[in-house]
């Protein structure tokens, strides 16, 4: 083989390695083994709570399983296509395979971070909020345009979104809405965008065409289930009921369905406008305050252990994480990683993955020096 295509090889076997050892490979076949022989179990499902632990463990080991066999099978499929390209004097046929390398090596590394992802809700499902900053309509529009994005990013994983709550905008966007993205590893991706996002282009709601700058902020936290305890006093909360905006039919519009829960001590606000009753809107509103204050627990753990404080308190309009500027040139930048890109429209569709890989690379490294300097 070329030089250029062995060194693709020598990557994606490195990453190979590692991900074998990040999956403790033997264990792991054993340990799906024994999970594919409890799904068979008729009386699986009499402890929902239990059950659905049990079917996001074999979940997790199945897609971890499934993908490594991949990449071993795309490689030996890649060589064997070179070689034979070399052997036939075929220049495409040896293209093609170095090009399947090139897309099996991104796959490796992505792969070999996601198996990085060990914190203990990382494999959960979460919510994403965003918030319109200061500046009306044109904030309002670029919060738009963020909901958007990130539902074009999860619907490219093969996530799925629910939308829990919408504030529309006056004029047009909206001043905040909360989505709920399932999907393996939702919150273990999704985490380091929680931040502030910034917008620089020519405004399509000024007539004298000017250049605006637009903030909007992001906040991501895990879906925890019951086995996770959080403890909330009722004194602790104040409930407030209103009714819900937007779509949502006649019945929605004309109650006080819509269910708003502040936490007093945190300053915590959940609110939610999805379900048809105020009792399952207070249901779930409960849920996500549960999430919250657990995701605030977390990241208090980190910040001790990395002296790393990412909590909502320090999301203001001074601690942008990404600027995206649309005028008078193309850019994405994330501040943090310095990480970039000019294809900004592709980034407004949802290509986000070598932004958030950077970040959580970053994250992890600053977690490992850390642990090794305590």
């Amino acid at each position: 083989m070329r030089a250029e295509a062995q060194t693709l090889v020598d990557q994606i076997q490195q990453s190979m390695a590692l991900l074998r050892r990040h999956l403790d490979w033997d264990n792991a076949l054993r340990r799906l083994d024994e999970l594919n022989a409890l799904v068979e179990d008729p009386t699986l499902w009499d402890k929902p709570d239990a059950a659905q632990t049990l079917m996001r463990e074999r979940t997790r080991l199945e897609n971890a399983v499934a993908g490594f066999r991949a990449l071993e099978t795309g490689v030996e499929d890649a060589i064997t296509l070179i070689e034979l390209g070399e052997a036939e004097d075929d220049e495409e046929s040896i293209q093609e395979g170095e090009n399947q390398l090139r897309a099996l090596r991104e796959d490796a590394a992505r792969r070999e971070l996601e198996s990085l992802l060990s914190g203990e809700a990382d494999g959960n499902d979460c919510y994403l909020e965003v918030h319109a900053g200061a500046g009306g309509t044109e904030a309002q529009d670029w919060a738009r345009m963020m909901q958007r994005m990130y539902a074009r990013w999860a619907e490219a994983q093969g996530y799925s979104v629910d939308y829990i709550e919408e504030s529309e905008g006056e004029e047009a966007g909206i001043k905040s809405c909360t989505m709920q993205i399932k999907g393996t590893n939702a919150y273990g991706w999704l985490k380091t965008e929680s931040g502030v996002h910034r917008l620089v282009r020519i405004s399509p709601y000024d007539s004298s065409a000017r250049r605006h700058t637009s903030f909007a902020s992001v906040w991501v936290y895990p879906v925890i289930d019951d086995s996770i305890d959080i403890v909330i006093e009722d004194k602790d909360c104040r409930i407030d009921t209103y009714r819900a905006s937007g779509a949502g039919g006649q019945h929605v519009n004309r109650t006080d369905s819509a269910v708003r829960i502040t936490h007093l001590p945190s300053g915590i606000v959940v609110q939610c406008q999805s379900q048809r009753s105020q009792h399952q809107n207070k249901a779930f509103a409960w849920d996500m305050l549960r999430s919250r204050l657990y995701e605030a627990e977390l990241q208090r753990r980190e910040a001790e252990a990395q002296a790393l404080a990412d909590s909502k308190s320090d999301i203001g309009w001074g601690h942008q994480i990404r600027s995206y500027v649309l005028q008078p040139y193309q850019m994405v930048k994330d501040l943090r990683t310095n990480v970039e890109t000019s294809d900004t429209q592709g980034v407004l569709d949802g290509d986000l993955d070598r932004f958030m890989a950077a970040a959580l690379a970053a994250r992890v490294e600053a977690t490992t020096d850390a642990a090794a300097s305590a």
